[in-house]
């Protein structure tokens, strides 16, 4: 009888926070701010069709800037599909790459000043069409001058391949409502390995020693389906490298305050846990570092899909400091009230909470 009576007291419990999450976010409490995470735009980018999709998902965020209080909006990379192709192929979209860094150049610059955006380069933002060389279009479209917000919590870029100092690898400064010190440090794909040797040296600055520092990367780990492992290799061209696991060993895992690593690049087509993924490890300083995965590029019908299904993450950082919940949320089914119910992924995996060290 009593096992019974905790059943339905379950079973009531998960309707009512099923009924909580039907409709549009707010904060658990209205002292908290959030950050935005938003995965590879790139098959947004590809498709004309997509492309509003995108756009009405910084949208969104503009919107609710206040309302969620969002201080800060994070893109894991692959912006475009292409990133130098003069001819849409047909197979890997209909619009060519000039096309594609417009359209998603266009999206955020709804936000350039509205709120910080920090982006980091994915394979297919180098090369021809995915990471065959070390040249992107990004710096012709993603600048501090043209990002106001941005550029006001950019403390350094180191050169890029050709040796000028870009956002493919930068540094930027976030002091939290709560007096919360962060670093947030944006690396390009697969990272060459001077440049991780030199945001370890960074991060390991007497001025950064008490912030709690997050990492923005493209390539990193595997998904859930494959065990959340660090990706140990990849085939692309592009030569010096640093895989997953060795960014783990070489700046990770020895920086003391380094506690968050957040993601992309990993997709499947046949369970949305191809698509995402969570592990925690001790860092030098016996403190977890959270790492995640949030991909969602076929979540929208596959490959040629609609990109995404506009599917982005919250992260409402508490008042004490240290509490972090997270949700994965999409204005594109909240936008019409037929849809609307769709618009949570509830399931444990996109919805969860990690405490950061005190």
């Amino acid at each position: 009888m009593q096992k019974a009576i905790i059943t339905v007291l379950l079973a009531i419990l998960v309707s009512i926070g099923a009924i909580a999450q039907s409709g549009h976010p707010k904060l658990e409490n209205d002292q908290s701010w959030s950050m935005i995470v938003i995965p590879d735009p790139q098959s947004y980018s590809k498709y004309e069709l997509n492309q509003p999709v995108f756009e009405l998902m910084t949208r969104w965020i503009k919107k609710n800037k206040e309302k969620l209080n969002i201080e800060l909006v994070l893109c894991e990379g692959d912006l475009v599909e292409q990133n130098n192709i003069f001819e849409a192929d047909g197979r890997g979209g209909d619009q060519n790459s000039e096309e594609q860094w417009s359209a998603v150049r266009e999206a955020f610059a709804t936000l350039d000043d509205v709120v910080p955006c920090i982006v980091c380069t994915g394979n297919h933002d180098y090369g021809r069409v995915a990471a065959e060389n070390r040249y992107s279009q990004l710096n012709a479209y993603f600048t501090p001058a043209n990002m106001p917000k941005t550029k006001r919590i950019l403390k350094g870029m180191l050169p890029n391949y050709a040796g000028e100092k870009t956002l493919e690898n930068a540094w930027y400064e976030y002091v939290s409502p709560h007096g919360v010190n962060f670093l947030i440090v944006s690396l390009e794909f697969n990272p060459r390995a001077k440049v991780v040797k030199q945001m370890k040296e960074v991060v390991a600055r007497e001025e950064y020693k008490d912030h709690k520092v997050m990492i923005l990367t493209h390539s990193y780990m595997r998904a859930m389906t494959d065990n959340n492992a660090l990706i140990v290799k990849e085939g692309y061209k592009v030569k010096d490298v640093t895989h997953g696991k060795a960014l783990w060993k070489k700046l990770i895992a020895p920086s003391e305050n380094i506690e968050m690593v957040l993601c992309g690049h990993i997709a499947g087509t046949n369970n949305v846990k191809q698509n995402i993924g969570y592990r925690k490890e001790k860092n030098a300083a016996g403190n977890e570092v959270h790492q995640m995965l949030f991909n969602a590029q076929t979540d929208g019908g596959g490959w040629q899909g609609n990109g995404g299904d506009g599917w982005l993450r919250i992260l409402e950082f508490l008042p004490d400091g240290k509490t972090v919940v997270i949700k994965t949320f999409s204005p594109y089914f909240a936008f019409s009230p037929s849809t609307i119910d769709k618009a949570w992924r509830n399931e444990s995996f996109d919805s969860f909470t990690i405490e950061l060290a005190e």
